[in-house]
Parts: structure tokens; C-alpha cells; sequence
């Protein structure tokens, strides 16, 4: 399949720290070869490492992935333009070559009172919840 023919998404939260990414490993993971994914953030703050070892407990890899700042994309077309979390969606620049743009809020897994186990936890609820939105999203706009 050439770059042509493959669906591109950028996916954009607040810090492309830990929501953002685990969507664009999910999209990237479930969608193979008919997607380009892409993830940014209004304020990056790198890739959590919870998120990483998450992911790779059910074999999507997203160690490799960086945290971009979302200017970085302006400049590119996108089929569908996906925002994670409400911050992000009040704050997102437009994208004018993007022909879609969905929000769907998931909770910041992120929270600094917890222990490493327990934030562990929220993660894998959040991995799991963003899991199910990819599956049902890609048989959208695929199909």
C-alpha cells in the first residue's frame, strides 16, 4: 500500500505524554498498513513511562515514540484530526488540511499522589477504554 492510499491521523492532547500516545499506538497496532499515525501536544511533555510499560504488556510498542508539539503538523493533511482530551480540543489549532475532527475525552491517567502500581492501574483502564474507541473507530473510516 503506498503513503497515498493509507488513512492519516494525528492524534493531540495536552502533553502527548500518555492518552495521545497510547491512542496513536492503538490506531497504529490495529490499523497496520492502511494507517499513518501520528500523535502531538499543545504543551509536550514526553512519553510517560507507565504508558510505555502498559503498552507493552499487550504488545503494542510506543517506547520509540516522541512527544511532539502540535505546530509541528500544521502544515500537513490529515484525513481525521483526533483530540483526547477536552484541554487539548478548547486549545487545538486548526488543521485546514484535515477533512475530520473528532473528540472523544479519556481521563488523565496521570496522577502524582498515586503509587507507581496504582497510577500502573489507572493506565491499564485507560489503555483498555482507548483500545475499544480504536477498534470501533478505525471500522468507521476504513470501512
Amino acid at each position: 500500500m503506498t503513503s497515498a492510499d493509507q488513512f492519516r491521523i494525528l492524534v493531540i492532547c495536552t502533553g502527548n505524554r500518555a492518552r495521545s500516545q497510547m491512542a496513536h499506538g492503538w490506531l497504529r497496532q490495529l490499523g497496520g498498513d492502511r494507517v499513518v499515525v501520528s500523535s502531538a501536544g499543545i504543551e509536550p511533555k514526553g512519553v510517560h513511562p507507565i504508558a510505555i510499560r502498559v503498552m507493552s504488556e499487550v504488545g503494542v510498542d510506543i517506547s520509540n515514540h516522541t512527544s511532539d508539539h502540535v505546530d509541528r503538523y500544521l502544515e500537513d493533511d490529515f484525513e481525521l484530526v483526533l483530540t483526547v482530551c477536552d484541554s487539548a480540543k478548547e486549545s487545538c489549532p486548526v488543521f485546514p488540511g484535515a477533512a475530520r475532527t473528532i473528540h472523544r475525552a479519556f481521563e488523565d491517567p496521570d496522577y502524582p499522589e498515586m503509587s507507581e502500581e496504582e497510577l500502573a492501574a489507572v493506565f491499564r483502564s485507560i489503555r483498555d477504554e482507548i483500545e475499544c474507541y480504536a477498534r470501533a473507530l478505525l471500522e468507521e473510516v476504513l470501512e
